[in-house]
């Protein structure tokens, strides 16, 4: 799979150390190596996605359906064919140091760069209901256009989320919105539209789920009542949370985002976190990326990165240039100054005042 123990890397300077080996950050490796940049991808083996192997990638143009798990196994095998290194590690901390980083892993072992790429996803914080935790990923869902194809034509549950009943009423007519905790935030004109698409709204809360375990499905969402409600399919909606404990350390703001709940690395359209030498991609900067997006996204600021090495390179050469040439007693330099200073003087062609 391309990966090497850490140590291998000690002793040296990448271009760039990518924190985060899944599609973004891999994304950003590729371009990267292909333009001869020395780069470094420290990867916790923990691909947010992972869940969702069997059911497969979506709406990814030429591999659509495709496992998360093998579309990862080829980026790696990719970025290591043009020189670039896949490591196993979980980043603890990030120090920024005489215009370089030092990045630890949690086993000690370090690894030293110009540029950090922080590509590290997002957890997914699910409602705390018995069950749900065990079939995220298969029929536990949150995305209609990842997972909506799948659930197409079948009994649909929503936990609390108007939107997403539209959503996926439009793959289903067989959808309940479950009232859970969130009765009381619809208005008078979201009653109406659920009454109009037949979406059916189910009170009480959710308190269990109930499976069919030799048929490794879900069966019905059971309320507080007692009752069982038969499902297919159960959407939630998480909160989304940046991954990295290391973040603040490095500076990093966290901001909530706009349209849902969830925190993410705040950067500009390039990647760039504003804190010099870094730059944040995929999930942990867009916590609504999918993986489309997140290849993009890595695409970009690795783009970014590579233009900001070339101009701190340029100007080093320049400076360089300049230190080299610049010699206090090269007999050109001591005549060219005899020359602004004394004038015609130097030629004895003046008297004395």
């Amino acid at each position: 799979m391309g990966t090497y123990e850490l140590e291998t890397t000690e002793g040296r300077t990448w271009d760039v150390v990518v924190i985060g080996g899944g599609v973004a950050g891999l994304s950003a490796a590729l371009l990267l190596t292909r333009v001869r940049r020395s780069v470094l991808v420290i990867d916790a083996g923990e691909p947010r996605n992972a869940p969702a192997a069997r059911a497969g990638a979506h709406n990814i143009l030429g591999r659509e359906g495709i496992s998360p798990l093998e579309l990862l196994r080829v980026g790696r095998e990719e970025v290591t064919s043009y020189g670039g290194e896949v490591v196993n590690g979980r980043v603890e901390r990030v120090e920024s140091s005489g215009g370089t980083f030092a990045i630890t892993t949690q086993d000690g072992q370090r690894a030293r760069a110009r540029r950090v790429l922080v590509t590290t996803g997002l957890i997914d914080e699910l409602p705390d209901i018995p069950g749900l935790a065990e079939r995220w990923g298969h029929d536990v869902i949150h995305c209609v256009y990842c997972h909506g194809w799948e659930a197409r034509d079948t009994k649909v549950g929503v936990l609390g989320n108007f939107h997403q009943a539209l959503l996926f009423r439009q793959m289903t007519a067989q959808v309940a919105l479950f009232a859970h905790h969130a009765q009381a935030e619809l208005t008078d004109e979201q009653w109406e539209q659920l009454a109009a698409l037949g979406i059916e709204v189910i009170h009480g809360a959710v308190t269990a789920l109930e499976t069919d375990t030799e048929q490794d499905k879900l069966t019905g969402a059971r309320l507080a009542s007692g009752t069982v409600i038969p499902l297919d399919t159960l959407v939630v909606a998480p909160t989304f949370t940046a991954r990295g404990g290391f973040l603040e350390d490095l500076g990093l703001t966290l901001n909530p985002h706009p349209a849902v709940p969830g925190v993410q690395v705040a950067v500009d359209p390039s990647g760039f976190t504003g804190v010099r030498g870094v730059w944040a991609a995929g999930n942990a900067s867009d916590v609504l990326a999918a993986v489309p997006q997140s290849a993009g996204a890595g695409n970009t600021a690795g783009g970014a990165i590579n233009m900001d090495l070339i101009l701190e390179d340029a100007r080093r050469a320049t400076e360089a240039r300049e230190a080299a040439s610049a010699t206090p007693f090269d007999g050109t330099m001591e005549a060219e100054v005899s020359r602004r200073v004394l004038g015609t003087r130097a030629h004895g062609l003046e008297g004395p005042a």
